[in-house]
């Protein structure tokens, strides 16, 4: 039986990603309504006092000195732009406390860019790692030895948690907090803080939909987000190219000039992410394929195999929530 609660120190600077901090303390917060006394969250910086975050705000912090290495539960050290990442990194002090941290911690983590800081003090070394999207190229030039998952939204590498960019912090904290407390507290969590889904690890950094409404500039914005609503219509072809008031012909080279995909590619996308999660909630197959538009679990099962690898019900058995 752990002993609680877990302190959880929060390495932060002048210019760090607000997001990458208040995210993740918002899940250990609302983790103690559900269980008590599970987390206490410290936010840290070098000299203590007020840092202000890249957006201008902002956010109290204690000196590293003041805190007991000994005394920490996890540390995560947040993102943030490339001047305080280079500060932190470079700061002997702060190495010299986070090295004593990691001799004894049963977790080290980082969101976002924050994963550049670890990298920097040699604590990854040859470990699989996810990082912002904007930051994969440059840690995999600078640590050839690491194996940086540019897709994954966090990976868990034995103690060693890190998550991809900003709001992946949530997704990270919310697997710890299953963990620790069980995937009923966890969920309590994600429906407390109004999160849509709980995202597992290994989805994508990228979505299908985002990608196609930055795409769509041209015109199909409206077609897009009406197909994502009503992924159970009917989206052939000819129904789209109607609904766009093209011919066929011009419709499927419009649109997927426009948005990188063909029609029939873009639907079954979509119809796959929402598949992917509703199974992470564990609705049953018939469901899963009614609501995301397959129309059947044996067509829901061929989509999803060919796509990730694993059929619909092993997802669901991986990444549901398991009721005590």
């Amino acid at each position: 039986m752990r002993k609680l609660p877990n302190r959880i120190v929060m390495l932060a600077f002048d210019t760090a990603q607000i997001l990458d901090i208040t995210g993740p303390a918002a899940v250990f917060a609302a983790a103690n309504d559900e269980v008590p006394n599970s987390y206490e969250v410290v936010v840290a910086s070098a000299a203590g006092g007020v840092i202000t975050s890249n957006c201008g705000v902002g956010v109290a912090t204690v000196p590293v000195a003041e805190i007991a290495p000994e005394s920490v539960a996890m540390l995560i050290v947040v993102g943030g732009d490339e001047d305080g990442l280079r500060k932190t990194r470079r700061d002997p002090a702060m190495k010299d406390w986070a090295m004593r941290v990691a001799e004894r911690a049963p977790r080290m983590g980082s969101v976002c860019t924050g994963s550049v800081v670890l990298a920097g003090w040699g604590m990854l070394e040859g470990r699989r790692v996810a990082t912002h999207w904007r930051a994969v190229d440059d840690l995999r030039r600078l640590h050839p030895d690491l194996i940086v998952d540019g897709q994954a939204l966090y990976v868990e590498d034995g103690r060693f948690w890190t998550s991809a960019g900003i709001t992946t912090g949530i997704d990270m904290a919310l697997a710890i907090v299953e963990r620790d407390c069980g995937a009923a507290a966890a969920t309590s969590v994600a429906r407390r803080l109004v999160l849509y889904a709980r995202r597992p690890g290994h989805q994508s950094q990228f979505s299908t939909l985002l990608d196609a409404q930055e795409a769509s500039a041209c015109g199909y914005g409206p077609l897009v987000d009406w197909i994502a609503a009503n992924l159970d219509a009917d989206l052939g072809i000819e129904a789209l190219a109607d609904r766009a008031g093209q011919s066929v012909r011009s419709f499927h080279r419009k649109f997927t000039g426009a948005v990188g995909r063909t029609p029939a590619a873009f639907v079954e996308a979509l119809r796959l992410e929402r598949a992917r999660t509703l199974l992470t909630d564990g609705a049953p197959l018939k469901r899963v394929a009614a609501e995301a538009g397959f129309g059947t679990a044996e067509r829901l099962t061929r989509a999803f195999t060919r796509v990730f690898g694993v059929a619909p019900s092993t997802w669901r058995a991986v990444h549901a929530p398991r009721v005590a």
